[in-house]
């Protein structure tokens, strides 16, 4: 007898339909899945026999035959136990076929017949949502992470024997309600705060202007200085993220099996700080399944590179995809996935090997051809892709003992709000809400100059030689300045210093 069950799978973060045809036979007892099934879903046959012996169902010798359409797909992961379990009882006629069609059936099977918890479940879900799906069996651990999708009816199970009651009738169930979304507070979350930051008044400003603008920054100051306390403190500046913001960064999380089962949604910005010893696939995904790497779990968020100079030169050439596009394309022989990747670059080095050039507090003991080659391992091209250089120095012990009041991380966090609610005003519709993605097009509408300000960016642009990518930058970055004053026009003063957060170059 034939059974059809409809599931998802997924490519990147993109749920496509699997119709699951299980067929059973007589003669020469046998257990075959087609369908260019990955080694994890051929291993589903042996927990699927299992699972259906301990949840007291028969698992008689017969001729088993389980195609995953379209046969042309390559299929992986074990979301496919439960459907393949269900089809198998529904097609040996233990259990009723009359409603199986209405539900999209998804989950992992142990041997003892319980349902664990599967990646990618809000994606999943979402696709299939879309192609007109209402209906869905999931494993209970995912109900917190199905209950955010509004217009879904999604039952939690826990088990094999629980989803066979529930198909028959047997044991009625109550869907999952919907959770509200709350974001979290980043300041309570990470314990830092802005206020604890010691000195430092124009790398403070620096950050705020890049936060409030969506720009790349690079902090370059000797050890000991601050630099990481201050990317550490950037999430607790940032506006909280809105509940799409939320929902795609949540799927990439969730692809990736990041997600908190308890809490279900990722509400905070996420702040990823990869080692410098990380591989080229873990920077940028990749693997037998094309996994999402670090650029796109920062995705929405902040991605922190410290000691930048550290990292493999040819791992740090893969950031000029996603800062330019906003996206990462993971290409392997079987398949080619593009991930979303729209982060904040925040990165720090030192400004040579000892790590003192520069530096009022201490001298420099390095040769100028060591500094040349530790400066030459971050290429031009990535450097042009960062909007913001500010230099750190270390600081004072009066400034450390200094009980003057500063300015805490929901001041900052207030004003960055104001000036980001400007610009999503501004880019309603558009696809991006920061300064730092305008195109050259847009650039030309919302920047327009006095001739003064052309006739300042003129000299910076001989002067500090510049690309024309570097100009563009200070102007969007002039752009998010004057939206921090709440003024529509750009004025010489913004420009100005604009020009002063770009006139640093490494390579000069």
């Amino acid at each position: 007898m034939l059974a059809v069950i409809k599931t998802y799978s997924l490519e990147g973060i993109t749920g496509y339909p699997v119709d699951i045809e299980v067929d059973v036979q007589g003669g020469v007892p046998g257990f075959d899945i087609v369908g260019l099934a990955g080694a994890s879903v051929r291993e589903a046959r042996n927990r699927v026999r299992s699972a259906v012996r301990n949840s007291s169902y028969d698992f008689m010798p017969r001729k088993v035959t389980v195609n995953l359409a379209p046969a042309d797909t390559a299929k992986n992961g074990s979301a496919f136990d439960l459907p393949i379990a269900v089809g198998f009882l529904a097609g040996t006629e233990q259990i009723p076929q009359d409603n199986i069609a209405e539900y999209i059936m998804i989950g992992e099977l142990s041997l003892d017949g319980g349902i664990r918890r599967v990646n990618g479940i809000l994606p999943l879900l979402i696709s299939a949502l879309q192609d007109g799906h209402k209906k869905f069996i999931v494993p209970y651990d995912n109900a917190k992470e199905a209950s955010y999708i509004i217009g879904a009816e999604v039952y939690a199970l826990s088990s094999l024997s629980d989803v066979c009651s529930f198909l028959g009738g047997i044991m009625a169930k109550e869907p999952v309600p919907n959770t509200q979304y709350e974001s979290t507070a980043a300041i309570s979350k990470y314990g830092v705060d802005m206020a604890d930051v010691k000195g430092q008044s124009c790398a403070k400003r620096a950050l705020e202007i890049a936060v409030a603008g969506g720009h790349n920054m690079l902090l370059c100051g000797p050890p000991g200085a601050g630099k990481t306390m201050l990317a550490k403190c950037v999430p607790t500046i940032m506006p909280d993220m809105t509940f799409e913001e939320a929902i795609e960064t949540t799927k990439i999380h969730s692809v990736a099996g990041k997600t908190d089962g308890e809490q279900g949604m990722v509400t905070l910005r996420p702040f990823r700080t990869p080692h410098h010893t990380a591989s080229l696939f873990s920077l940028i995904g990749g693997g037998a399944q094309s996994k999402p790497g670090e650029v796109s779990l920062a995705h929405n968020g902040v991605l922190f590179l410290d000691e930048m100079p550290e990292y493999n030169k040819k791992t740090l050439e893969t950031l000029r995809q996603p800062l330019e596009d906003g996206t990462i394309t993971v290409s392997r022989v079987q398949r080619t996935i593009e991930y979303p990747a729209s982060f904040m670059l925040i990165a720090s080095m030192n400004p040579c090997p000892c790590g003192f050039d520069g530096s009022r507090l201490r001298e420099c003991t390095c040769t100028p051809l060591e500094k040349r080659k530790y400066r030459a391992r971050i290429s031009g091209p990535l450097l042009d892709r960062i909007d913001i250089y500010v230099d750190v120095d270390g600081v004072e012990y009066g400034e450390l003992k200094n009980n003057v009041a500063v300015e805490t991380s929901a001041q900052i966090k207030s004003r960055v709000e104001r000036a980001r609610e400007i610009q999503r005003k501004r880019f309603a519709g558009k696809g991006f809400y920061t300064n730092a993605k305008m195109t050259n097009a847009q650039i030309k509408k919302y920047c327009a100059l006095s001739s003064d300000c052309e006739k300042l960016l003129e000299s910076a642009f001989a002067r500090l030689k510049l690309s024309a990518r570097g100009l563009t930058r200070i102007v969007k970055t002039a752009r998010t300045i004057a939206d921090l004053r709440e003024s529509e026009a750009i004025q010489i003063a913004d420009i100005a210093e604009a020009i002063q957060y770009r006139a640093r170059s490494l390579h000069q």
